[in-house]
């Protein structure tokens, strides 16, 4: 297993990106992350300090924006939804990380911060600079931090949660991350949220077809369906340690919550994976996203994963987390009665 570790320098301002560059706002914390690869700084942001030790810390969220990067306000959204959910946010921290790009990074700001291509950060690929960091090691270097005793001696249950193509990130870090073991062996429970993702990582090459059934996808029509992030062919090295077998053993096992909105129908939305491997799982994302936990539950009748609609709600990261089936999901609570 690799290990990720990681020291913390944390602003609590936030940085305005130059008009020129692709995001509004860079986060103010840094996170380094020291891997065999090289080392860099994370950009982050989180609800309380966590230089001192947090010894009134519960349970930790750390959530993941989608492909614009928009991280301060996917805090202020986890924030909104704490509130309106009632629970403690003493005993809460909130975590939100900054995948930037290569375009992000400029005009001032440190060399050393990590940025992708584009959005491979939502593949888990290596880092463009300043070192080949998968961000799946840095989401590593998160739960290691998180897993210290000494600064979070009350922590007992962690929740990654991410929206779009931060439901991207998560759907596949569960899967293949390696970060949860550290939580578990201090009796940390790990759960995943996964919100309206475009795709999902299939396990075979098996596809919907509708009305619940599946068939091998015709890779002569679509050669890119079972490669990265869709199934296992090319997979980044951070994703071979095990087989896919392996791996779906292991994920079926994990505690994930799939949360669809039941408005996210559009075909044409801009932000839809439109290539012919994401339209191989379904026409948009809510049916996307009922395929693949069909799939999975034909393939392991005892799955215990949930699967819970919201209501009324399209591609809205806001809402979604801020509905009761989203505050649920992210503070352990009740009152979603729309599963599916």
């Amino acid at each position: 297993m690799r290990r990720a570790l990681c020291s913390l320098m944390l602003s609590a301002a936030v940085l305005a990106a130059p008009a020129s560059a692709a995001v509004k706002e860079v986060l103010g914390g840094r996170l380094e992350v020291v891997t065999p690869e090289g080392r860099g700084q994370l950009a982050i942001a989180t609800s309380q300090d966590w230089n001192a030790p947090l010894p009134q810390i519960e349970r930790a969220v750390v959530v993941f924006h989608g492909v614009n990067r928009d991280a301060a306000n996917y805090l202020r959204y986890a924030l909104t939804a704490l509130r309106d959910a009632g629970a403690s946010e003493s005993a809460t921290l909130i975590v939100t990380p900054q995948f930037l790009s290569t375009a992000d990074v400029r005009d001032g700001l440190a060399d050393d911060l990590l940025r992708w291509r584009r959005a491979g950060w939502e593949d888990g690929l290596p880092a463009a600079a300043p070192a080949s960091i998968s961000s799946f090691e840095a989401i590593d270097a998160i739960l290691a931090r998180l897993s210290d005793r000494t600064r979070f001696p009350a922590l007992r249950e962690v929740v990654l949660a991410g929206h779009s193509g931060g439901g991207q990130v998560v759907q596949r870090y569960a899967v293949v991350g390696q970060g949860e073991a550290a939580l578990a062996a201090r009796a940390v429970s790990v759960r995943y949220v996964v919100a309206n993702p475009s795709s999902y990582l299939y396990f075979s090459n098996a596809r919907p077809t509708g009305d619940s059934t599946f068939a091998p996808v015709n890779e002569v029509a679509c050669p890119t369906a079972n490669r990265w992030k869709y199934g296992w062919a090319d997979a980044p090295a951070y994703a071979r340690a095990l087989s896919p077998a392996a791996y779906e053993a292991r994920y079926v096992a994990r505690d994930v919550i799939y949360l669809l909105g039941g408005a996210d129908i559009r075909p044409d939305h801009p932000a839809l994976d439109k290539s012919c491997a994401g339209e191989a799982q379904g026409a948009w994302r809510l049916a996307r996203g009922q395929a693949y936990v069909t799939y999975l539950r034909q393939g392991n009748p005892a799955l215990g994963h949930r699967a819970w609609i919201v209501p009324k709600v399209g591609h809205d990261a806001g809402r979604m987390f801020d509905s009761a089936c989203g505050r649920a999901a992210l503070f352990d609570l009740g009152g979603c009665r729309t599963v599916f």
